[in-house]
């Protein structure tokens, strides 16, 4: 990851005073493992909860336009806690200069990467002519790109996908990366997956197209210079270890988000590192102590940040009645450290339950 040097003085949006930076020293690529950047997932909240589970993996903010950074409530945005690092800031736009200003402002607060969203194939990111859209003006998005290099001290990355609609023709995302490369990125994220923009929801497009993983190694081996990730469809380490054999680097979305126990497992199996892994226990106490934090500094209600960490303990017994304790919104009002309280006893009572008559 390149290294942070102090932001040049903007108008837009004040950053938080402090905001430290880690030291971490890897002799793997930042973008060996990553999570991915999932509307309404990652948030801050979900970001720092990821961090307690895996300190390396790379993790990304859900796309944020930029007419919300130049006209909207930055801070609301951008605000994130110390710990989230390295974290990568997605944009989604489609002008140039205003992707320009929009990485200066990510810059200014602090994040490690500005990631251009090129894969969203919702019509509400269409009608915004962004997303997966921009696939078919790829010197549009290479002019973007080199915007944004031009504009900041960071990496650019772009994340898309291989192809649009039905059309499964190499040539087409070969293309496109070829293009993009000779404005100045270094990194593709590869969504391994057509956008189809007609037809089919934003769900149905992480779903019914067929994923093609060969694509992103063929792309490598066309770009042996460039940083290829592969996203989409990885589940196991031992599918991810596969992908790395061959590639740079993998992202996992959705299953990272329902299964986050997964990512505790990264930091030994992925980054070569030695030691203990969290507790689940460990965690969730963390998780409290930052809803407390949360709620005397900005008024944050716990139910807010809970929702994130309602995989943690997914398959061990008593899981579902400790997910539906802190999810149950009738307990909003008691602090979070008693609903806590109230979810661990809730195995005792599944026990009693079942030797009920």
């Amino acid at each position: 990851m390149a290294k942070r040097r102090k932001p040049n003085s903007l108008e837009y949006g004040s950053p938080p005073a402090c905001l430290p930076v880690p030291e971490v020293s890897l002799s793997c690529s930042p973008w060996r493992l990553s999570v991915a950047p999932m509307m309404e997932w990652t948030d801050r909240h979900c970001r720092y909860f990821h961090r307690l589970l895996t300190r390396h993996a790379l993790l990304y903010t859900e796309m944020v336009t930029t007419g919300a950074l130049l006209h909207g409530d930055v801070a609301r945005h951008l605000r994130f806690d110390a710990l989230e690092h390295p974290v990568a800031l997605q944009l989604g736009g489609s002008e140039p200069a205003e992707l320009a200003q929009a990485a200066q402002i990510g810059q200014r607060w602090g994040y490690d990467e500005i990631n251009l969203n090129c894969g969203c194939p919702s019509e509400r990111v269409q009608r915004g002519a962004f997303g997966a859209c921009l696939m078919r003006e790829p010197q549009l998005v290479a002019d973007c790109v080199k915007a944004m290099v031009d504009a900041v001290q960071l990496p650019v990355t772009v994340k898309h996908r291989i192809g649009i609609d039905q059309d499964e023709s190499y040539a087409f995302v070969r293309d496109f990366v070829g293009t993009v490369a000779d404005a100045g990125c270094r990194v593709f994220i590869v969504h391994a997956r057509n956008a189809w923009l007609q037809g089919l929801s934003p769900k149905e497009n992480r779903e019914i197209p067929p994923l093609r993983h060969e694509v992103a190694q063929r792309l490598k081996q066309d770009f042996p210079g460039l940083c290829i990730v592969v996203n989409g469809g990885l589940k196991t380490n031992a599918t991810i270890a596969a992908q790395l054999a061959l590639l740079d680097g993998v992202m996992v979305g959705r299953e990272a988000y329902h299964n986050p126990w997964l990512l505790a497992s990264w930091d030994g199996a992925f980054f070569g590192l030695s030691g203990p892994a969290p507790e689940r226990d460990a965690v969730e106490r963390a998780m409290v102590g930052y809803m407390q934090r949360e709620a005397q500094a900005h008024g944050t209600p716990w139910a807010t940040i809970a929702r994130h960490m309602l995989g943690l303990r997914s398959g061990l017994p008593g899981a579902r009645h400790w997910r539906r304790t802190w999810s149950d919104h009738r307990l909003r009002h008691l602090a979070p450290q008693e609903v806590m309280a109230r979810a661990h006893a809730a195995p005792v009572r599944e026990a009693a339950d079942a030797l009920a008559p």
